[in-house]
């Protein structure tokens, strides 16, 4: 299934080329690779994104005049229980080669071929093969090891998992260009998988919407059904919106999030609420959708918190930065399952210009985060809500530990997606890289 631009045909002007953007997850919940297919439209490229369909595309993307959008149907082994995952995912995996392969040789002979990993099967398996078939230059970028990611369900033992680790280095050795999340991956790369030439191009968000109003927020609460009321006042007779303290933290709902960590914290916060400690009221926003969803939520209702309150929620693309942007505080759960990727939950949190705790799962995540600059690093559950009681105490006018760590979003702003593209992406399309 193709959708064209707003007209139904490429933008008037000259080409610059043509790049086949292929990545095997649901395009709705790709922000990385849409910004990419943005990026390549706005400088003159044709583009043909290819993913699975579920989530809509942002209008921007879905509407872009250089853009056609090529829908895959989702796969069948992201709903397997644990016991069928082999034999399905085998079944799987062949079916969505012939599907990838399928579309990558109807669409327009593309000049690159751009994928993201992972997932590394099918596609570095099919990748290769087009390239070579269709004149093309094949390039990745490198999420994550989609060997590792695998490991997450299988085990790290497990004789699939170490025969898709060789495969995944033998295949990704053969792409002509390598794009990376960190400068921890680039080093991973170049002493493990024998790439020595791989850019690192970070996430940042693709705009900077900066902090929500209150009054605008209270609207958009309403709308999305987010339940500012009713809840208990952080001291008696303290009623004020203002003096409601929005945590928040976006979620794939997968195995690669420690919520066990989320849940000690807030019980650590219910706790300290019920103490009065001068601390404000407290919603956490939990965004995104996923597998480990309901389960999470379950056992989130089984806390009996009595003096915070928690919200589960799918945003639009349009919404999602305006929601972020009306918390105090952002929490990344991420715990890496390479120890070298970096979750774009914590750019966008800082695009809304809002300070993150971040679990600390490696070095890799000071890339990012800078303790008591932007941010904080835990490590447990009970160091999570101390932190958030911490940093809150006061809020809103009088939380001193808030406005500096503000302060330090504000100063330490990274630049803007397209800046970074333009630079260490650009020249890979280009043929200067």
């Amino acid at each position: 299934m193709s959708i064209t631009g707003a007209d139904g045909s490429p933008a008037a002007g000259t080409s610059r080329g043509r790049v086949a953007v292929v990545v095997l997850g649901d395009l709705g919940r790709s922000p990385r690779m849409q910004c990419h297919a943005r990026a390549l439209g706005n400088a003159g490229f044709d583009v043909d994104l290819i993913g699975y369909a579920g989530r809509p595309p942002d209008d921007d993307v879905a509407a872009h005049p250089r853009i056609r959008i090529h829908l895959l149907t989702a796969p069948w082994r992201q709903r397997a229980p644990r016991w069928l995952f082999v034999p399905v995912a085998t079944v799987d995996v062949a079916v969505q080669a012939a599907a990838l392969a399928s579309v990558l040789a109807d669409v327009p002979r593309p000049d690159v071929l751009l994928t993201q990993n992972p997932p590394t099967f099918p596609t570095a398996m099919v990748a290769p093969v087009v390239a070579w078939a269709r004149g093309a230059r094949w390039v990745i970028d490198w999420h994550n090891f989609g060997g590792h990611m695998l490991a997450l369900r299988l085990g790290r033992g497990h004789p699939l998992v170490r025969l898709a680790c060789a495969a995944e280095r033998l295949l990704g050795r053969r792409a002509a260009g390598h794009l990376c999340v960190s400068e921890a991956m680039r080093l991973a790369l170049a002493t493990e998988w024998g790439v020595g030439a791989a850019r690192v191009l970070r996430d940042r968000p693709a705009r900077r919407l900066g902090r929500t109003p209150p009054a605008e927020r209270a609207r958009l609460f309403e709308r999305l059904g987010i339940p500012v009321s009713p809840l208990p006042p952080a001291s008696a007779g303290d009623e004020s919106p203002e003096r409601l303290a929005v945590i928040v933290t976006s979620s794939s709902w997968t195995a690669d999030e420690d919520f066990s960590l989320l849940l000690e914290a807030m019980a650590c916060c219910d706790a300290a609420l019920a103490r009065g400690d001068g601390l404000p009221r407290m919603l956490f926003v939990m965004t995104g959708e996923g597998p480990l969803r309901r389960h999470w939520e379950r056992r989130i209702e089984a806390l009996g918190l009595k003096h915070v309150r928690t919200h589960a929620l799918w945003v639009s693309a349009a919404d999602y930065p305006r929601v972020l942007g009306a918390a105090a505080l952002g929490v990344s759960l991420h715990r890496s399952a390479s120890g070298v990727d970096l979750p774009m939950k914590i750019a966008d949190m800082f695009g809304a210009g809002i300070p993150v705790c971040a679990l600390a799962y490696g070095p890799v995540v000071s890339e990012l985060v800078r303790v008591g600059e932007n941010g904080m690093l835990f490590s447990t559950g009970a160091e999570l809500g101390h932190q958030l009681c911490e940093v809150l105490r006061g809020f809103p006018g009088r939380a001193p530990r808030l406005a500096e760590l503000r302060r330090g979003v504000d100063r330490l702003a990274a630049e803007s997606w397209e800046d970074g593209w333009k630079r260490e992406a650009l020249p890979l399309f280009a043929g200067d890289g």
